[in-house]
């Protein structure tokens, strides 16, 4: 009986840890989105940087939008296509914000900054992927 409440106190935890997790990341996307609207915002107002700004604000919002959707899945199927989508956004932000920071078109720091947090939010909603492929 004890063996049987210490495995169920257990899995509580790891359930705790798990809604924490998600909670968490899903505050660091949204809080990375407004940091990178506000970085887009500071752009120089040319017509590149008016071309990249939208490409960039479309993709990197739909990182976390994908990721909210996964909240709402009706499927397996459904749930694992809406972290490919996010992780999809992901690749193409960085790209977008690779090609800004080498033209020189924003803010140094900010857009290495910008590109470390998005590289780190992607790792984590690959591994998501991988381990969503894992348990089929």
């Amino acid at each position: 009986m004890i063996r049987w409440r210490k495995m169920k106190t257990e899995n509580l935890k790891m359930k705790s840890d798990n809604t924490n997790f998600k909670s968490e990341f899903k505050k660091r996307v949204y809080v990375f989105v407004i940091r990178l609207i506000k970085f887009i915002e500071s752009l120089p107002k040319d017509e590149v940087c008016r071309v990249m700004g939208k490409q960039l604000l479309r993709s990197g919002t739909s990182v976390l939008a994908n990721y909210i959707e996964t909240q709402a899945a009706s499927s397996r199927k459904d749930f694992t296509n809406f972290f490919h989508h996010s992780l999809k956004s992901a690749n193409e932000s960085k790209m977008w914000l690779s090609l800004l920071k080498d033209t020189g078109k924003g803010n140094k720091e900010e857009t290495e900054y910008l590109l470390k947090e998005l590289t780190e939010i992607a790792n984590v909603i690959a591994s998501s992927i991988i381990t969503l492929k894992g348990k089929r």
